[in-house]
């Protein structure tokens, strides 16, 4: 490994951890921002001055703001993530058993769709211009330009209304075979499946198109390369790097953004998790669930550069 690749590969770990520290300010000041109080909302409005002001300082409210995300973000590098307001609970313990669920379903999601995604995205960048294609390029673009709450509502009224072969919620609770597996994740599988394979399907067409384009290619062309080998061996691993950010970009969606996919599903996941939150002001349960959210989109995106410039022929 040359200097140059290393000197890339530290200045973008630095970056993201400059970041991360960046997030972590915002998120702290957004929660702090949010309206109401929270010993008056945790105690209820018939609660009595004395009370809600011998909570707050409990809570530590009534300290300092900086003084408040100093020790947050220390006891959050520590691994400590503070106590729930609402069942005094341990947040790790509850981000713990929610996040093994988001994990699990992104692990499902994205073992169908990125496989999907390449097949559909390298085929149409060869066949470009036909009816597949088409075809192809008018499923992706509209499944782009839908949202994905309508998107979840069709499924939900397709497969458990009106065929009845899925239930409408995700419930993992009793899964003990094969088939109640398949049943307790298709609907939000193909759900974010439509959402996050759109923009992959899109970014490996074009990067292929690009790559099929450039002089190494027509050389080995020329030289008399099948379309198979020009494919596999030349054009799809200089396209890694854009294919490899547009996965990191559509995958992120997988940990951050099921909001809407887990809550309507009713799925026991971290994003519906940090809903329940907001609803009762849980600080400390909102801010851990938001630095994780934050923390897995930087990871994946850290992880789609670093294999952006480890793949750049020039730099190697």
């Amino acid at each position: 490994m040359n200097k140059h690749i290393l000197f890339l590969i530290t200045n973008r770990i630095i970056i993201s951890l400059i970041t991360l520290l960046i997030i972590a300010v915002i998120v702290f000041v957004a929660t702090t921002l949010l309206p109401g109080d929270t010993a008056t909302i945790l105690l209820g409005q018939s609660a009595t001055p004395e009370a809600i002001e011998g909570l707050r300082k409990a809570m530590h409210l009534d300290e300092p703001a900086f003084t408040r995300f100093i020790s947050w973000i220390l006891a959050f590098l520590h691994g400590d993530l503070g106590i729930s307001y609402s069942n005094n609970m341990p947040v790790a313990d509850m981000v713990g058993r929610r996040l093994l669920n988001s994990l699990k379903l992104a692990s499902v999601t994205t073992a169908f769709a990125v496989p999907l995604s390449l097949f559909l995205g390298v085929t149409t960048a060869v066949m470009r211009g036909s009816l597949y294609d088409r075809a192809v390029t008018i499923f992706t673009i509209g499944v782009i330009s839908i949202p994905e709450f309508i998107v979840a509502t069709t499924a939900v009224l397709i497969f458990a209304v009106y065929l009845k072969w899925l239930p409408a919620l995700s419930l993992t609770a009793d899964i003990d075979t094969l088939a109640g597996l398949l049943r307790a994740y298709a609907m939000p599988v193909i759900t974010l499946t439509c959402v996050v394979s759109a923009q992959m399907i899109r970014m490996t067409r074009a990067a292929v198109i690009d790559a099929l384009a450039s002089p190494y290619v027509e050389m080995a062309l020329l030289k008399g390369a099948s379309r198979k080998r020009l494919v596999l061996s030349h054009a799809l691993p200089n396209s890694l790097g854009p294919i490899a950010n547009a996965m990191a970009l559509s995958l992120s969606y997988l940990l951050g953004g099921v909001i809407i996919v887990e809550t309507i599903f009713n799925y026991p996941g971290i994003a519906k998790l940090m809903v329940d939150a907001v609803t009762t002001r849980d600080l400390p349960l909102i801010q851990s669930c938001a630095m994780i959210f934050c923390l897995a989109y930087l990871l994946l995106v850290t992880i789609a550069d670093l294999i952006a410039i480890l793949s750049n022929p020039r730099l190697r």
